[in-house]
């Protein structure tokens, strides 16, 4: 579904990413992990059209969009989840997910309620009054509701109390049985082999090493070495 192909990419004026390639397959769940500053981010906003890619192509079912404009991109079904978590202050938790469903998504309003339980308890709370970790599940649904066919979720833990960081792993489970493909950039090493079926490494901008989910499991100092901080 996505190939990256040789991607050189810059941060501001930095390059950040040398000759990333690696793909995923539809229905898969990636998960990108790194240090910080190994080039996660940059990689989901390249995808995204957010960062520019100097070399290097970046092919989404079966068409060039490395060049194209975000609009188009995220057009075409790609939805980026940033760490930001943006949330329409003056709006209610419902009204900020009802501006992000495009019609004929799977994911509904209704069926994201479902998904994401503790939303329902907040649903009527204005996005500027929620927690941190409120404000992480409701930018996720609204990004479901888009009906993505491929969703760059980038840290959904980061920062959460543990009770969020649960509901965080359930929804992804629940993606995970939907066969939606997601490239995941994730802190939380644990949560990231629970739901993902490959795993790429970045190091300095560099792709280092990819390996499946098993790989990962019986090994995880293969992982590991690559997070510590120095």
């Amino acid at each position: 579904m996505l190939t990256l192909s040789s991607i050189d990419a810059y941060y501001g004026q930095s390059q950040a990413l040398h000759g990333v390639s690696f793909d995923v397959a539809e229905g898969e769940i990636l998960a990108l992990l790194g240090r910080n500053g190994a080039g996660k981010t940059t990689t989901l906003r390249a995808i995204m059209g957010l960062n520019r890619v100097a070399r290097g192509v970046v092919r989404f079912d079966g068409r060039v969009i490395s060049g194209l404009p975000t609009h188009k991109i995220a057009r075409a079904g790609v939805t980026l989840v940033p760490e930001t978590r943006d949330a329409f202050s003056l709006l209610s938790v419902e009204e900020n997910i009802r501006l992000g469903y495009r019609t004929g998504s799977p994911y509904t309003v209704e069926r994201l309620l479902e998904m994401f339980p503790i939303i329902r308890e907040f649903r009527l709370k204005k996005g500027g009054e929620l927690s941190g970790g409120q404000q992480q599940l409701m930018v996720m649904a609204r990004g479901l509701a888009m009906g993505p066919k491929l969703l760059l979720l980038d840290e959904p833990s980061q920062g959460l109390a543990p009770i969020m960081v649960n509901a965080v792993a359930e929804v992804l489970s629940a993606l995970r049985r939907d066969r939606l493909t997601v490239i995941l950039v994730e802190q939380n090493l644990r949560m990231a082999l629970d739901v993902a079926d490959r795993v790429v490494i970045l190091e300095d901008g560099v792709a280092v090493d990819a390996l499946s989910r098993a790989a990962a499991l019986a090994d995880p100092a293969r992982v590991e070495k690559h997070l510590a901080v120095h």
